[in-house]
């Protein structure tokens, strides 16, 4: 089995690590949980994810995922929403050091989208639009084969397309972003302000409203309804820009199924332009679940 590589995803809670084969497939797994400090500490914590697993393997090399903004050469994070004090940082050479490998680091989107395509729910694509939905809004975009990265390595942010002129504030610094009307936080927002008690706790949580919907709650209902009609407009966009025969939805909020793909669904078909004059792309869920971002870095290391 020649060729093993280490992808590790990191995440705002947990740094996940596995040893990748070149089929796709996980030899082993180790994970530590994100130190809060962000910066020098995480720097170090995913090293030790990868020591760890390069004690039972011999890797060639090793591929960061994480949210945020990655420089074209895949060596530094320019900027990094959720993470504390990774802004700048030359991540890739401090890794090398550390293990020994060389060491790419990619946008979490991106990863998820290529582990998808080749591995997953678009391996018959030619050209793919991957949306991962969270607390925010993340995606990757494949055409003709290869990532889409930009001139500035920050293409296929999707999240931060303005979908409502003078809306809401978003982290990144503009308004009226993708990812304030179509997330998990704008799910939970939503609820929040039209739901009773119930919906107040700060407990709240996705799969709690998941589970409220499945039982016929009509705000949970509503919610789902209402991040979907935002989804399905931002893609019949995209759309028309990429023209995807493929969009793959993933992250933490499609765990919902059919109560979120069916009113997005829904919602493209009925916004989108030249209606009925083309076809349109197949929505599918994604198939790797939470290990998409770290089986893609493992694969793109190899490149």
């Amino acid at each position: 089995n020649g060729n093993l590589t280490i992808g590790i995803d990191v995440g705002g809670t947990k740094v996940l690590g596995g040893v990748v084969d070149e089929a796709g497939n996980i030899l082993e797994k180790a994970r530590r949980d994100t130190p809060r400090q962000g910066g020098a500490d995480l720097t170090k914590t995913i090293a030790d994810v990868a020591l760890e697993l390069m004690r039972n393997h011999k890797v060639s090399a090793v591929g960061v995922s994480a949210a945020g903004f990655v420089s074209s050469d895949r060596k530094t994070m320019l900027a990094t929403p959720n993470i504390s004090n990774l802004n700048d940082v030359e991540m890739a050479q401090y890794l090398s050091k550390s293990t020994g490998k060389n060491v790419v680091i990619e946008n979490d989107g991106n990863a998820a989208a290529w582990g998808e395509y080749r591995f997953g729910a678009a391996q018959h694509s030619k050209s793919m639009l991957m949306v991962t939905l969270g607390t925010g809004i993340g995606g990757g975009i494949i055409v003709n084969g290869e990532l889409l990265r930009g001139a500035f390595g920050i293409g296929g942010e999707i999240g931060h397309l303005n979908v409502v002129p003078q809306g809401a504030p978003c982290g990144c610094g503009a308004f009226g972003c993708f990812e304030q009307y179509g997330s998990g936080s704008a799910l939970l927002r939503y609820v929040r302000e039209n739901g009773s008690q119930e919906f107040s706790s700060d407990e709240l949580t996705g799969e709690m409203i998941t589970e409220l919907a499945r039982s016929g709650n009509q705000v949970a209902i509503g919610g789902f309804r209402y991040i979907a009609e935002h989804i399905g407009s931002g893609l019949a966009s995209l759309c028309m820009v990429l023209d995807p025969d493929v969009i793959v939805i993933g992250g933490g909020v499609a765990d919902a199924g059919d109560i979120l793909l069916e009113p997005i669904s829904q919602s493209l078909v009925k916004v989108m332009p030249f209606k009925d004059k083309h076809p349109y792309p197949t929505l599918v869920r994604a198939k790797l679940g939470p290990e998409a971002g770290l089986i893609g870095a493992a694969l793109l290391a190899r490149q």
